[in-house]
């Protein structure tokens, strides 16, 4: 875990904002608020809010709220030290040594670290295995789709030897196999199955297998319970032995897939075999604790500059990145041949915001176009789509037509309702009204995928227009279905019954060391009244009065209370979740700004709220059945006198109540 120092130290050297805002488009909603769509649930209004000044996040949708650290531990799904290292490098702060909380998130650290080196030498021997006599089919297989040695080299293409066993022994050196099991690198058999030859359903990749006991494992055989050890470590070394393991990856051409940091997190393989046995044409490493093919673009390490400074051209296949990036269009990214997803769209949008889309032209890559644009368009993105003719992808075009007749082709491309309406009509082509509806029909769940309804309205004129669809019933239809998007301004409901006094005090409380110290100090001479301080005011007069108790924000204020005057980071206070969205909520809201004056009419409403209270119980004993006492009755009398006077009088109402008016010394 680092040091409490080294955390004080990023945390304030740090801007939330500039730090959300690589991974959410925020635009500015307040004097010091920032919102946009949450990236951790899917919304289509914006619900997400950053403070700039207290430096916190909160979603009003799903409740998450927290500091720069939880944001990047949430959205990288790392831990808590992995976030503050991440943070500390955007900001260009030196790392300590790291640490961690606890045994079990320094053997989460520890696995994925080992998994990345596991993946680095694998990468290296598959690199040194395309050099040798056995990789000759696969450097003749390259050459055939015309890629030279320096895009191998940059690309580090490699090929896995037939063998299943030589990667195996060339890592089984340096790493477990348990580790190497972990790597997705692997399958495996069981050697105690009667059919040795096939795996078994206990023992294939697919299913985990079981660990050998070890001395320290609190489990029936444990030494805990009586097992031998000498006994467990022949169990350990048999189940070992029956374990067969062997390369998932044989006798392909093997492509490195990297995080947008660079580093190698999985493989696809192109196998080189054609007979029946050989599996898949394509194999995809399966998910590890570093690779979730859901949140990964093929080389957007490579070309996310070039796409912050242009825009990004998304394809399907690696081998129509690596020919576009090899040809000079090095903003381009794949999508590894997966369906395009909501997180690779979240990600693609840390860079920009304008993409081409450009997947094959067949049938199943224009069924994925459409997919992948209504991803794109609920991300707010600037979208064109760029369709090649007939039976051509990317790769063969650039090999047929060559890299001017791409660039033309680029600067021809459509904006993506154009090639929606386009697709439209060739799949109704008649202009019966039959067609039309149904025309109509395919498009509406995409203008409904628009977050703006000015831009939806005119897309449903333009649609109408350009499927001929004249009857203004009909046109008043289709603006009617296009605005029916879901567009209520999410609230939360933790705001009921929270008065504007209320809010006014837990935002003075929170103000603890967030004072803006003026560059010239104030003079010392006599009569110079000192820097106004909410927080301070906030606690003498709360301390004194306990006025904040039977309140909805009873448990809030308390909190706030106890932490006291060196009150940092707000929102790391032991609140339940109900009382840290009370505070987002109340800190996010565009207030003014806090006065003395504005602070002691929030301190009179509370009083009067009270005396209030107190006036309500006196009226409900004066009206009660039963015969009162003439003494009791002449005590609940005077009581109601007193209480209606110091409501007549909010002077009065607060030297009533013991307090003074007077600022703390």
């Amino acid at each position: 875990m680092p040091s409490d120092d080294f955390k004080e130290t990023v945390k304030q050297q740090t801007d939330i904002v500039r730090i959300v805002g690589d991974y959410v488009k925020l635009k500015k909603s307040g004097a010091q608020n920032y919102s946009g769509l949450c990236p951790f649930h899917n919304e289509k209004t914006a619900s997400f809010s950053v403070h700039a000044t207290k430096q916190f996040f909160h979603c009003f949708g799903c409740g998450l709220s927290g500091d720069v650290f939880a944001f990047i531990q949430k959205i990288e799904n790392i831990t808590f030290p992995e976030a503050v290292r991440l943070v500390a490098q955007k900001v260009g702060i030196a790392l300590p040594k790291i640490q961690f909380s606890s045994p079990q998130e320094a053997r989460e650290a520890r696995l994925r670290s080992a998994l990345l080196d596991i993946h680095e030498r694998a990468t290296v021997f598959f690199e040194e295995c395309l050099k040798r006599p056995e990789g000759a089919s696969a450097r003749a297989y390259l050459t055939g789709r015309g890629l030279d040695q320096e895009t191998i080299a940059h690309f580090r293409i490699g090929f896995a030897p037939d063998s299943g066993f030589l990667l195996r022994d060339a890592l089984r050196k340096d790493f477990e196999e348990e580790l190497l099991r972990e790597s997705g690198l692997f399958s495996w058999k069981d050697n105690s199955q009667k059919d040795s030859s096939q795996p078994s359903a206990a023992s294939s990749p697919e299913q985990p297998i079981p660990r050998p006991a070890r001395n320290n494992d609190h489990r029936e055989g444990s030494p805990e319970d009586g097992a031998p050890p000498n006994k467990l470590k022949a169990e350990s070394r048999e189940l070992k032995a029956s374990l067969a393991v062997y390369s998932k990856f044989r006798n392909r051409v093997m492509f490195p897939i990297a995080n947008d940091s660079g580093r190698i997190i999985a493989f696809t393989g192109r196998t080189l075999s054609t007979d029946e046995k050989a599996g898949p044409k394509y194999l995809n490493s399966p998910e590890t604790a570093i690779y979730a093919k859901s949140r990964v673009l093929f080389n957007l390490d490579k070309a996310k500059e070039w796409i912050r400074k242009e825009y990004a051209i998304l394809v399907e296949g690696q081998m129509d990145c690596i020919s576009l990036f090899a040809a000079g269009f090095q903003n381009v990214i794949a999508s590894s041949g997966t369906a395009f997803t909501e997180l690779q769209a979240k990600l693609l949008g840390r860079y920009t915001k304008n993409v081409v889309v450009n997947f094959d032209p067949d049938t199943a890559g224009a069924q994925a176009t459409e997919r992948t644009l209504g991803l794109l368009v609920e991300e707010e993105f600037q979208i064109k789509v760029l369709t090649l003719e007939h039976g051509f992808d990317p790769d063969l075009f650039l090999r047929r037509k060559g890299k001017d007749a791409y660039r033309e082709a680029l600067l021809r491309s459509q904006r993506y309702f154009d090639y929606l309406i386009d697709r439209a009509r060739s799949q109704f082509p008649t202009r019966t009204p039959e067609s039309k509806v149904k025309a109509l029909n395919h498009l509406l769940p995409h203008i409904q995928r628009v977050p703006s309804r000015i831009i939806r309205d005119e897309l449903a004129q333009e649609i109408a227009q350009k499927l001929g669809i004249d009857s203004a019933v009909l046109r008043q239809e289709l603006k009617h279905a296009a605005a029916n998007r879901s567009s209520t301004p999410i609230t939360s409901p933790v705001e009921t019954h929270i008065t504007d006094a209320e809010q006014i005090l837990i935002r003075a409380l929170a103000s603890a060391n967030q004072m803006q110290i003026a560059e010239d100090h104030l003079s010392a001479r006599a009569g110079v009244e000192e820097q106004f301080d909410p927080a301070r005011q906030a606690r003498f007069v709360l301390q004194g009065e306990r006025l904040w108790e039977g309140l909805t924000t009873e448990s809030l204020i308390e909190t706030l209370l106890a932490a006291g005057p060196d009150l940092t980071h707000v929102m790391e206070l032991p609140l339940s979740d109900s009382d840290r969205a009370r505070l987002a909520s109340i800190l996010l809201k565009d207030a003014e700004e806090l006065t003395a004056e504005r602070l002691e009419g929030a301190v009179r409403a509370l009083k009067r709220k009270r005396i209030r209270g107190e006036l309500d119980q006196v009226q409900r004993e004066l009206q009660s059945p039963g015969k009162k006492d003439p003494a009791e009755l002449q005590a609940l009398l005077q009581q109601r006198v007193r209480l209606k006077r110091a409501l007549m009088d909010p002077g009065v109402a607060d030297e009533g109540s013991g307090s003074s008016r007077k600022r703390p010394a």
